[in-house]
């Protein structure tokens, strides 16, 4: 039945409604019960013509015979309630109340009784509730049906909140107390779930003196009753623990620990080697409640935890978490996933316990729960690899080799599962590595299975999330080789790449590296290589680049990057020339316009730009400190077999330099962007110092102030959503220039390289020679290149070929 025809019927009065009702079916029934609500939830009509209109339309079809149509007209009721005035509350609803509850009226009216009981309580002031309400709860909680019983008992917990905590203790408990000695166990079950859900409510006594010996026994005889009581129980047992926590005494605490116990093992002790086709129905309905029990278990495992204290942990409840986590039934392990942070978080230092459990989720067969698992996956491995004490050092550090497997072997069980979401939820996760573990283990057992989910995967979220992990990877790798390879293979096999589909990602990665590494490296390595797409064949290609070219421009900085900022105008000069797709011209002209209001950077800090200029800065510094570290390590290598009294100073100038060294940390969150950056001490020198001039011990002492900084960031870990990498130009001299190859035979990058050719013939990992040149641009006056594909695009790799052409600035 149509909502506006209802509206429409307003002014002709309840009868006409009742007319049409009257000989409704069900459907129609069940839409207008839900048209009344929609009415009164939009306000389409004024309270006092709903409630004269459409009130006693409702009140009389709470009885209808369909139980699902009644429910309907309840719950409509219900709503309607909350916004009614009291005196037509009075009125209409509560005096014919008094009737309706009467043992003389249906069992379903007597139902409907309790529940409009319930919702009326929070709308009177507490004597028109004694007086009047009350009473009617009472006779409804000694009614002769249990199942009247049980549905008043349930709504004890809002009449408790409505007349507050004396009339609570003086007429509530003493019903919940009766109800709980009740003999159906449906009403024992309701008055059981009330209590727990009251516990807030009463003080120590009445929670020491009349509850705790009713959960006792009621505990006692759950095994024997219905597992229906179980699953509740299982389910209500860590909130009952929290709020009876204190006045257990030490044996009534053991016992409750030991039916938990008990709980989370219930139906694995006997083992059923039979097919399932073969159990009998009412065996298969049995296993389905006992693993609703241990799940529910699984959900309370951390309120277990705070009961027993975290400090008895490994004593009383490591063996029940090894259980739950090696549970036969996914439900359960799906629960313990999730919970696993949350424990994790408890047992603080001793989370090393628990950390086989881990590489147990991870290694499980179900995907449900990785995929419970990785929704916090990086705070996890933050605790396991920050957590502990000094004592546990060396177990944290040799369980590490089991963790990289693990992690590895779930990536691909997600990738080759049909569940993207999960993938790349996983590869979104595993940018927190660089935190967790060193460089060398990411470069060789993930940074190039990022790269290959890229170039290989067929679902564009996935290829993202690889990107852009790949991209942190890059940020914190600490050797200058493997960054260059990784750079040269982003520009060969995706710049350069064969499909177009790579030169996509390839866009996708430079708006990454715009993002997290600093504006210097962008334009180094990625500007030239990425400006070149304005020549790509196809046109999705070049259109994509045009929607990038506003961040790109927003790299450079003027008066340093003044040519490159003209080969980008030349560049979109010519798509303006020379485009002939009308929808990348339309998009190239509407491109044009935001560059030309753009507003460019200079090399001095300015007012506008100021929190950019200064992140921008702070991630500049830390790609040098980056480049700095490696030179240092190296020098900490060589310098190994010097006396032993010099290494002793060494120590001793580590111990004393080691709250400056803290001072060096840059917080940065993965995932968040962030608007005030930290700023690293102005006395700490950034870059690496040629020759000094000064006396040797001078110098000396300026080497180790560096070694000790590079031994700090070996052992803290980095926090960071920008990053910034080794700035890998070999001459850091503001005169160096790049001079492109004048001949498109000696180009700059080309997937026919020699060296290549050699790695691949011999089998060795997917790699690129770091003797192969990159394209770098070097801030300050020089030449400029104009970047200009050559060769066929359609049947070779893409080959980026740089005029040289004279500049007159």
């Amino acid at each position: 039945m149509d909502l506006t025809m209802f509206v429409q019927r307003c002014d002709c009065g309840a009868e006409h409604l009742l007319e049409v009702l009257h000989v409704a079916g069900v459907e129609i029934q069940l839409t207008a019960a839900v048209s009344f609500l929609t009415i009164l939830q939009e306000e389409s009509v004024s309270i006092h013509t709903y409630a004269h209109s459409f009130l006693q339309v409702i009140l009389l079809h709470l009885e209808h015979r369909d139980t699902g149509v009644s429910n309907a007209w309840l719950e409509t009721l219900l709503s309607v309630i909350e916004v009614l005035p009291k005196e037509t509350l009075r009125h209409e609803i509560l005096n014919p109340l008094v009737s309706k509850a009467q043992l003389s009226q249906t069992v379903q009216s007597r139902l409907v009784s309790c529940k409009i009981l319930g919702k009326l309580t929070n709308k009177f002031d507490a004597h028109t509730i004694k007086r009047e309400i009350l009473p009617l709860v009472k006779s409804l909680c000694q009614d002769v049906e249990y199942e009247v019983r049980s549905c008043m008992c349930r709504q004890l917990e809002n009449i408790a909140q409505g007349v507050g905590t004396e009339l609570t203790k003086s007429v509530v408990l003493p019903e919940l107390i009766e109800l709980s000695r009740d003999e159906g166990s449906s009403v024992r079950l309701a008055a059981f779930e009330t209590l727990v859900n009251l516990l807030d409510i009463f003080d120590t006594d009445d929670r020491s003196q009349t509850i705790l010996p009713l959960v006792k026994s009621f505990c006692e005889k759950s095994f024997k009753a219905d597992e229906s009581i179980l699953i509740s129980l299982s389910f209500h047992l860590g909130k009952l623990c929290h709020g009876l926590y204190g006045i257990f005494t030490p044996d009534q605490h053991l016992r409750f620990l030991e039916f938990y116990k008990k709980l989370c093992t219930l139906g694995l002790q006997e083992e059923n080697g039979h097919n399932e086709n073969q159990i009998p129905p009412q065996i298969l309905e049995q296993e389905k409640k006992y693993i609703s029990v241990r799940k529910n278990c699984a959900y309370n495992f951390p309120a277990m935890t705070v009961f027993v204290d975290p400090k008895n942990f490994h004593m009383e409840l490591y063996s029940t978490f090894f259980c739950l986590c090696h549970d036969p039934e996914v439900p359960v392990r799906y629960t313990i996933a999730i919970c696993f942070y949350e424990v994790s978080k408890l047992l603080n230092s001793g989370v090393y316990l628990i950390h086989k459990e881990l590489i147990t989720l991870l290694q499980d067969e179900s995907l449900e729960v990785l995929d419970a698992l990785i929704d916090h996956l990086p705070e996890i491995l933050e605790l396991m690899s920050t957590g502990g004490e000094s004592s546990v050092q060396e177990n944290k550090l040799s369980s590490l080799p089991d963790l990289i497997p693990a992690l590895t072997a779930a990536e691909q069980r997600a990738a080759a599962s049909l569940k993207w979401r999960t993938h790349e939820k996983l590869l979104q996760k595993y940018a927190c590595l660089p935190q967790i573990i060193s460089s060398d283990q990411i470069y060789y057992r993930f940074l190039q299975r990022m790269f290959a989910i890229m170039m290989t995967n067929n679902v564009l979220p996935v290829q993202k999330a690889a990107s852009r992990t790949l991209c942190v990877f890059l940020r914190y790798n600490r050797k200058q080789e493997q960054r260059h390879e990784v750079i040269q293979k982003l520009i060969e096999q995706l710049g350069q790449g064969k499909s177009y589909w790579n030169r996509l990602r390839f866009l996708d990665t430079c708006e990454f590296i715009i993002e997290i590494f600093s504006k210097s490296f962008f334009c180094k390595y990625f500007f030239l290589p990425a400006i070149e797409l304005t020549h790509d064949p196809v046109a999705n290609v070049r259109m994509k680049l045009c929607y990038l070219l506003p961040k790109v421009k927003s790299t450079l900085k003027i008066p340093a990057d003044k040519l490159l900022l003209q080969q980008l105008e030349m560049c979109v000069r010519k798509l303006l020339c020379q485009e002939k797709d009308k929808d990348v011209l339309a998009i190239v002209k509407r491109t044009v316009l935001e560059l030309d209001r753009m507003e460019m950077s200079m090399d001095a800090f300015q007012k506008k730009f100021y929190e950019k200029d200064l992140l921008d800065q702070e991630k500049e510094r830390e790609e040098l400190l980056l480049l700095e570290m490696e030179q240092l390590e190296k020098e900490k290598q060589q310098n190994d077999g010097k006396p032993m009294s010099d290494k002793t100073f060494e120590k001793k100038q580590i111990n004393k330099n080691s709250e400056d060294i803290i001072a060096l940390k840059t917080e940065f969150v993965l995932g968040r962007d962030t608007k005030t950056p930290t700023t690293l001490p102005k006395s700490i020198p950034i870059s690496v110092p040629g020759p000094s001039s000064g006396t040797p011990s001078t110098s000396k002492e300026i080497k180790k102030s560096k070694l000790i900084r590079s031994q700090s960031f070996n052992n803290q870990a980095f926090h960071a959503k920008y990053g910034n990498l080794d700035k890998c130009a070999s001459s850091k001299s503001s005169a160096a220039t790049y001079t492109p190859p004048v001949s498109a035979k000696t180009s700059m990058i080309s997937l026919t390289d020699d060296s290549f050719r050699t790695r691949n013939a011999n089998n060795a990992p997917t790699s690129f020679s770091p003797n192969i040149p990159l394209p770098s641009t070097s801030r300050g006056t020089g030449n400029s290149a104009d970047p200009k594909s050559s060769g066929s695009k359609d049947a070779q790799p893409r080959k980026a070929t740089l005029k040289s052409r004279k500049s007159n600035p």
